[in-house]
C-alpha cells in the first residue's frame, strides 16, 4: 500500500511550539542512532525502519505494551502491536493510517517522517502526558472495548495531551502544513481534541462515551491484505473511455484507489490493508468513473467470500508445511461471477488468492486482485 506522508520540519523558526523545541533538546539519543542508520550499509528504508523498531521505547506497543509491534501509526508516529492496530484502523485514515513493517513498502519520506516524530517515548509524553490516575491503559491482554475507548481518547479527541504545551504555540507546528495535513489528517483533530483535552467532565465523557459506542466495539480477528491488480474491457462512460477507480469495503470500512484517466484495461497494482471483523461479511468492490461536474458513474460490482481465506490461513498456523502448496479452490461457475478458479495457496509463510472476478450490474468488465490474509496471531 503506498502512502505518501508529508515530512515534518524540525529547524528552530518562529512556528515551533514549546513541546517541539522541548523535543529537539532531548532528542538527541533518538537523532544519532536515526542519522547513523542512514548512513549504515542498511540505508535502504526498510533497513532503517528495522532499526528504528529496534530502538528501546519501539520494542513495545505505544497503547498497551505488548511486545515485538509489527505495525506503526504513520499519522502520529508510534509502533503499535495488531490488535490495536485494528483500532487505528477503524478510527479512519483521516485520523490514523496504518502502516506494516513487515507487509507495506516504505518509502525513505515516510521513515523519515517517523524519525522526526520520535517514536514510541516522544509521542506517549505528548498523548499521556495527563492520564487520569483513575483511567486505566490497556494491557497486552485488555479487550477491545478498552483499547478502543482509550486509543479514541488518546487519538481522537485527545484528551491526555500537555493543555499547556498545546495552548503554549502560537502558531500551527511545522508539521501541519498544507502537504502533511492532507495525508495524515492528524493535525486537523487538534482542534477538535481542544475541546476535551481539559475536559473530565461528565458531559465530555459522556460524548467519548458515545462516539466509542458508535464505532460498534467491533472484534477483529484479522487483517486481509487486497492488491487491486487491473481492470480488463471496462465500461465506458465517457464517450469513448472512462476514469476508472475502485472502492473497497469490508464491514465498516471504505478505501479507495487512485483514478486512472482514459482507460478501459487500468493497471492499478495497488495494496490495500482491512481488518477483518468477527462476523466475516464478504468483500465488496464497486467501481466507479471519476466525474468533474457531476456525479461519479458507476461502472459495476462484486462480493467475494473471504472465510474459506480466513479459514484456510487459520488452519495453516498449525501444520508443518514446508514448502509451496495449494489449501483450496473458490470453483469458477454459474453460480458465481469467477473468469477462473480462485485457488488458495501457501508459499514462504504467507496464503494468498489470486481471483479474476466479472464485474455485476454493468454491461462488461473483469477485475484482477490478489488476496492475503493474516490471522490476529500474527
Amino acid at each position: 500500500m503506498s502512502i505518501q506522508e508529508g515530512n515534518s520540519d524540525t529547524k528552530g523558526g518562529p512556528g515551533l511550539c514549546l513541546y517541539d523545541l522541548l523535543r529537539m533538546e532531548n532528542s538527541s539519543k533518538w537523532d544519532a542512532p536515526s542519522r547513523d542508520c542512514k548512513n549504515s550499509s542498511s540505508s535502504n528504508p526498510r533497513g532503517r525502519l528495522e532499526s528504528l523498531a529496534t530502538e528501546a521505547g519501539n520494542k513495545f506497543c505505544a497503547d498497551c505494551g505488548s511486545p515485538d509491534p509489527k505495525w506503526v501509526t504513520l499519522t502520529f508516529g508510534a509502533f503499535i502491536c495488531i490488535k490495536c492496530s485494528g483500532v487505528h484502523r477503524s478510527l479512519g485514515v483521516h485520523i490514523s493510517k496504518v502502516l506494516s513493517v513487515k507487509l507495506d513498502e516504505w518509502t525513505d519520506d515516510q521513515v523519515d517522517a517517523l524519525m522526526e516524530m520520535g517514536g514510541n517515548v516522544n509521542v506517549n509524553a505528548k498523548y499521556e502526558a495527563h492520564v487520569p490516575d483513575n483511567y486505566r491503559k490497556p494491557k497486552p491482554d485488555s479487550s477491545t472495548d478498552e483499547r478502543n475507548d482509550f486509543i479514541r481518547r488518546k487519538y481522537e479527541t485527545q484528551q491526555f495531551m500537555n493543555v499547556d504545551l498545546h495552548l503554549a504555540c502560537p502558531f500551527p507546528p511545522p508539521c501541519s502544513s498544507s502537504n502533511t495535513s492532507k495525508h495524515s489528517g492528524h493535525r486537523g483533530n487538534g482542534d477538535k481534541g481542544h475541546a476535551f483535552r481539559n475536559s473530565w467532565k461528565k458531559s465530555d465523557h459522556k460524548m467519548a462515551k458515545k462516539c466509542s459506542s458508535m464505532a460498534g466495539m467491533i472484534e477483529f480477528v484479522g487483517l486481509i491484505k487486497v492488491n487491486i491488480v487491473r481492470g480488463t474491457n471496462l465500461a465506458v462512460r465517457d464517450m469513448v473511455t472512462s476514469d476508472p477507480y475502485v472502492i473497497l469495503s469490508l464491514g465498516n470500512q471504505s478505501m479507495k484507489t487512485r483514478v486512472i484517466k482514459n482507460n478501459l484495461n487500468p493497471v492499478w497494482n495497488e495494496c490495500i490493508m482491512l481488518s477483518i471483523p468477527e462476523n466475516v461479511p464478504p468483500l465488496k468492490l464497486l467501481v466507479y468513473d471519476k466525474d468533474t461536474f457531476s456525479t461519479d458513474d458507476f461502472m459495476g460490482d462484486a462480493e467475494i467470500d473471504i472465510q474459506p481465506l480466513l479459514s484456510a490461513a487459520k488452519a495453516s498456523e498449525s501444520s508443518s508445511i514446508s514448502e509451496a502448496t495449494q489449501l483450496g479452490t473458490w470453483k469458477a461457475s454459474k453460480e458465481n461471477a469467477l473468469v477462473a478458479d480462485g485457488v488458495i495457496t501457501w508459499e514462504e509463510g504467507r496464503v494468498k488468492q489470486d481471483i479474476s472476478i466479472k464485474l455485476q450490474n454493468v454491461e462488461r468488465g473483469v477485475l484482477e486482485i490478489e488476496l492475503e490474509c493474516l490471522p490476529l496471531t500474527q
